[in-house]
C-alpha cells in the first residue's frame, strides 16, 4: 500500500511592520472593538486553513506590543528592522524568513480586519487545487468594478524573486504583472475591503464590524 505524503504546506504571513504615516500614531495597536487593530486580521489568517503563521513586526515598542498581542495564536515572528523602506521591504523580510520546502505563502495587510477567514479559505482551496503561480483577491459587488487588493497567494517559485524587491510603499506588482497570464482572482463582497489608514477609516471599521460577534 502506497504511502500517504501530505502535500507541502501553506503559509500564511502578516505584514505587520507598516509606518502608519497617514494614522499619524502606530495604528497596529490602536483598539478595534475591545482588541488591538492587528488582532483582528491576525486572527482571520489563523483561522483560515493555512499550515503555518508568519508575522513580520516593526522593531522597538511596537513590535513588542504586536507580539504580545498575538501571543496566543501559533505564530512565528519576524522583525523588519527598517519598515521606512516601505511595505516591499517586509515582503523581503518575510521570504527570508519562510522555512524550505513550502508550496506557497499568503501575504496580508496587519490593518485589513474585514478580511474574513473565509476568503483566505478559499485562496488557499484554489491554490491547493491549480497550483497557480498566484491566487489574488478583488473586492466589488454586482455592477461595480472590482478593486484588486490583499491578500496576495504566491507560489514557491515566486517567493524567491522577493528578496530582489526593490524599495517600494507596495507590493510586488511587477512579478504579479510578469505572472498574470497564469495567475487566478477571486472576487469577494466589496465589504471585506478597508484599510485602516486614518482615523476615519477606523471609525468606519468600527461601525461594520458593531453587528458581529467581539474577537
Amino acid at each position: 500500500m502506497p504511502e500517504f505524503s501530505p502535500p507541502p504546506p501553506v503559509w500564511g504571513v502578516l505584514l505587520a511592520a507598516g509606518r502608519s504615516t497617514r494614522m499619524g500614531r502606530p495604528k497596529q495597536l490602536l483598539p478595534l472593538r475591545g482588541v488591538p487593530l492587528v488582532r483582528h486580521a491576525a486572527l482571520s489568517l489563523a483561522e483560515g486553513g493555512h499550515d503555518g503563521l508568519l508575522a513580520v513586526l516593526p522593531p522597538g515598542e511596537v513590535g513588542e506590543g504586536v507580539r504580545a498581542a498575538l501571543a496566543d495564536l501559533p505564530f512565528a515572528f519576524v522583525e523588519n528592522p527598517d519598515p521606512a523602506r516601505g511595505l516591499a521591504s517586509s515582503f523581503r523580510v518575510a521570504a527570508q524568513a519562510l522555512p524550505p520546502g513550502i508550496a506557497g505563502a499568503n501575504f496580508v495587510l496587519g490593518d485589513m480586519p474585514l478580511v474574513t477567514p473565509g476568503v483566505h479559505a478559499a485562496l488557499v482551496r484554489t491554490f491547493r487545487e491549480t497550483g497557480a503561480p498566484a491566487v489574488l483577491a478583488r473586492y466589488g459587488d454586482p455592477g461595480e468594478e472590482a478593486v484588486g487588493a490583499p491578500p496576495h497567494l504566491l507560489r514557491a517559485d515566486l517567493l524567491r524573486d522577493l528578496p530582489d524587491l526593490p524599495d517600494a510603499d507596495h507590493g510586488p506588482r511587477a512579478l504579479l504583472r510578469a505572472h498574470r497570464a497564469g495567475a487566478l482572482t477571486l472576487t469577494f463582497p466589496a465589504a471585506h475591503l478597508l484599510d485602516v489608514d486614518t482615523p476615519e477609516a477606523l471609525a468606519q471599521a468600527e461601525a461594520r464590524l458593531a453587528d458581529l460577534p467581539p474577537r
